[in-house]
C-alpha cells in the first residue's frame, strides 16, 4: 500500500467532545473512512500498511489514557506504519449492538480483512469481550486481550458481580460467547493478573490449544492504564501481530514494573499482610536505592525499628 499518511500524528487534546468527534470523522474520511453506528458506536479507518489493528476503545478511556486523545491505533500507525481500524463505545457497551453486528458483516462480505497480510483485533476489559468475540470475522487473524470478559451471561458467569446491570444485554445471539469466537485467531493472547479473582475465572474460560494466557502479579484490575503507563503496549501490540508474544518475551517486558509504584505498593501490602517481614525489609532496600519513595523509606524504618526493639529486649 502506498503511504498517505507520512507524518500521522494527529493532537485532539484541547477540543471538546463534539469537535473531538467530528475531527475523528474527518480523519477517517480522509485516510479511510468513517462509520457511524448509532449513538453509541462508531468505526474510524487509518489506511496505511500490509498490518491492521482492530481497537476496540471506549471514548471516555481514550480521553482519559491518551495524551492526544487520540485511539491507540493511531499510535501504530504513527510508529510501525499500520492499518488502524477503531471501534469506539459511549461507555462499556462490550460492543453488544445489532449495527455492530451488521458492520463486521459488511466487512467481512466485501472481503475486507483479506487486504491485509497481518490483523490483530485488540481491547481491554469489556473491550477485550468485543475483541475476542468479533475477530471470528478475520480467520487467522491474532488477538491480544487484556483482562477480558468471555461473556456476561448469567448462565454461565453468574458469579461475576461487577456488571450486574448489563446482564440484560444479549449475551447469547451473534457473535455471543467470546472463547468459542477465537477458535479461527492463529493466536490469541489474554493477559491478566491471576489475584483479581474474576478477571482470572474469566481467563480460565478462554483455555483453547491457540491461547496463551499470560500472568502479570501484582498488576491489578487496570491493566490497560498500568500498560500504557509503562509503555508497554506498543511492544506487546507488535510481538502479538508478529506472533512472538510468549511468556519469556511477556516476563522480560514486565520487568519494567520494577519501577512503577502502584505494583509496587501492591506488591509490599501482600508482603505486610502474609507478615513476611525480613522479604518486606528487603523490597524496601531494593525500592528506597532505586527511587524516591518516601512509603517505602517510612516502612523500612518501622521495620528497622522493630529490630532494634527485638535486639534490646535479647
Amino acid at each position: 500500500m502506498e503511504s498517505q499518511t507520512k507524518g500521522f500524528s494527529p493532537d485532539l487534546s484541547n477540543q471538546s467532545r463534539g469537535e473531538w468527534l467530528a475531527t475523528l470523522r474527518r480523519i477517517g474520511e480522509e485516510y479511510g473512512f468513517a462509520e457511524p453506528m448509532g449513538k453509541s458506536h462508531a468505526a474510524i479507518f487509518v489506511e496505511e500498511g500490509d498490518t491492521l489493528v482492530v481497537g476496540f476503545e471506549t471514548m471516555s478511556g481514550i480521553e482519559a489514557l491518551s495524551e492526544t486523545r487520540t485511539p491507540l491505533g493511531f499510535d501504530m500507525v504513527n510508529a510501525n506504519g499500520w492499518s488502524s481500524l477503531s471501534l469506539l463505545s459511549h461507555g462499556d457497551t462490550w460492543f453488544r449492538d445489532e449495527r455492530v453486528y451488521a458492520f463486521f458483516d459488511q466487512l467481512q462480505d466485501d472481503g475486507f480483512f483479506d487486504e491485509f497480510e497481518t490483523v490483530l483485533f485488540y481491547g481491554a476489559g469489556p473491550c477485550g469481550y468485543a475483541a475476542g468475540a468479533y475477530s471470528v470475522t478475520s480467520p487467522g487473524a491474532r488477538v491480544l486481550m487484556l483482562q477480558p470478559q468471555a461473556t456476561l451471561d448469567p448462565r454461565i458467569a453468574e458469579w461475576d458481580d461487577r456488571f450486574a446491570e448489563e446482564r440484560r444485554r444479549d449475551f447469547t445471539s451473534r457473535y455471543g460467547f467470546a472463547p468459542e469466537m477465537i477458535d479461527a485467531a492463529a493466536q490469541a493472547y489474554v493477559i491478566y493478573d491471576p489475584r483479581e479473582r474474576l478477571d482470572a475465572m474469566h481467563s480460565a474460560l478462554f483455555a483453547r490449544p491457540n491461547v496463551s494466557r499470560l500472568r502479570a502479579p501484582f498488576m491489578g484490575s487496570a491493566l490497560q492504564a498500568d500498560f500504557r503507563a509503562l509503555d508497554l503496549l506498543p511492544g506487546l501490540l507488535t510481538s502479538a501481530a508478529e506472533g512472538r508474544l510468549d511468556t519469556a518475551l511477556f516476563a522480560a517486558m514486565l520487568r519494567a514494573r520494577r519501577n512503577h509504584p502502584p505494583y509496587l505498593r501492591r506488591l509490599l501490602a501482600r508482603i505486610d499482610a502474609d507478615g513476611r517481614d525480613g522479604l518486606a525489609r528487603l523490597l524496601c532496600q531494593n525500592v528506597v536505592s532505586r527511587m524516591p519513595a518516601p512509603r517505602f523509606r517510612r516502612r523500612l524504618a518501622e521495620l528497622e525499628a522493630g529490630d532494634d526493639a527485638v535486639k534490646d529486649v535479647g
